[in-house]
């Protein structure tokens, strides 16, 4: 590691972006009976109601209007005939409306199934173009509903917070790290570390569930990431991986106190921690991956994306990519400006040792007179 750490680094670092790549094409989605195994009774009825009546008969959009007034009925009357004949629409239907009634309800089926990016194009130009038309210059007020749109709610409402939540956990990390080690670089670098854990290890699900390469072998389907398994994925794997990271940087950082020798610290720390964590990596490992076999969708995908995040983080991050820049940065690791030191506590990752119990004072003899 010592002789060679640009190489290592470089090798690591190509494999990690290689299998990150796939996370800019991850589409968040919900699965549903169309994702079960082949044979199964709810795939079946998936199946002959998409057969026999299109696929978006297993998806329908709900438009559910507030209508005031007759001009409200008129335009809710034009805006079914525009969604009819709308890109993506297989049918749209009005459900027949009290005397008097002030909501109206229109069935929409798309001609794309529930999981296809289509359906959800047909949402977004659903209500920025078709419903704002109608809308326009009358008291009608349109939603668009159903469990499809609800699910592609979800899953941009948690997109769009995915940056915010990754960035509090980075930086809550990064934080502890910096008290606990009196170091900038120390930390940055296991900030940097736990971001490439984080994409690769849901490249790795993108790579098997959305495009298939796992899903359709093991009979689970093709299609989106489920909306929730980054937010439950995320912090399992973090807590992971700075549990590795304190426990291989401990070690290192309490030979560097005693040696000032980055080049020793590195390699005493990596050698007295390497194959504990390697050993317990494994065990997870295994733990993670023997969820694939269940047959159910989403815990496979579960312990597909932690068996991965487990095995990078252990034997490519920990052992190789870690070592190899804290040989290359030198002292640099162990940097912090002296005014800053003078201002943070002092934080011990483990117990200071106890004091040698004093000798018992020796008792005189006693003699008789």
């Amino acid at each position: 590691m010592r002789r060679r750490p640009r190489a290592l680094s470089a090798v690591a670092l190509v494999v990690m972006t290689v299998l990150t790549v796939p996370v800019f094409g991850m589409r968040l989605g919900s699965s549903d009976q169309g994702n079960d195994p082949q044979g199964t009774t709810t795939r079946a009825a998936y199946d002959m109601l998409a057969a026999g009546f299109g696929p978006g008969f297993n998806g329908p959009l709900y438009l559910v209007a507030e209508v005031p007034d007759e001009r409200g009925r008129a335009a809710l009357d034009a805006l079914v005939g525009d969604v009819r004949g709308a890109a993506g629409v297989a049918s749209a239907t009005a459900m027949p409306m009290r005397d008097g009634a002030s909501v109206g309800v229109v069935e929409v089926i798309p001609t794309s199934s529930p999981q296809s990016p289509r359906t959800s194009e047909l949402i977004e130009r659903l209500r920025a173009e078709e419903i704002p038309d109608a809308e326009r210059g009358t008291g009608l007020r349109v939603h668009v509903g159903g469990e499809t749109a609800v699910n592609d709610d979800f899953a941009d409402v948690l997109a769009g917070r995915m940056p915010l939540f990754v960035g509090v956990i980075v930086g809550l990390g990064f934080l502890l790290l910096f008290v606990a080690f009196r170091s900038l670089v120390v930390p940055a670098t296991a900030a940097v570390m736990n971001l490439f854990a984080a994409g690769a290890s849901i490249g790795v699900v993108v790579a098997f569930f959305q495009w298939g390469w796992i899903s359709e072998p093991f009979g689970l389907g093709t299609g989106p990431v489920e909306t929730f398994l980054p937010v439950l994925m995320l912090p399992v794997l973090f807590g992971l991986s700075m549990d590795y990271q304190v426990f291989l940087v401990s070690r290192m950082h309490e030979e560097w106190t005693h040696h000032r020798d980055n080049g020793r610290a590195v390699i005493v720390g990596q050698a007295s921690t390497g194959r504990v964590i390697t050993a317990a990596a494994t065990i997870m490992i295994a733990v993670f991956a023997a969820f694939v076999l269940g047959g159910q969708r989403v815990i496979a995908m579960f312990g597909t994306g932690l068996a991965a995040a487990v095995a990078l983080d252990a034997f490519v991050l920990r052992t190789v990519l870690v070592p190899a820049v804290m040989h290359l940065l030198g002292r640099a690791n162990w940097w912090l400006p002296r005014w800053l030191d003078a201002r943070l506590p002092h934080l011990s990752i483990e117990a200071p040792a106890e004091p040698p119990a004093a000798p018992p004072a020796s008792v005189p003899a006693r003699t008789d007179a």
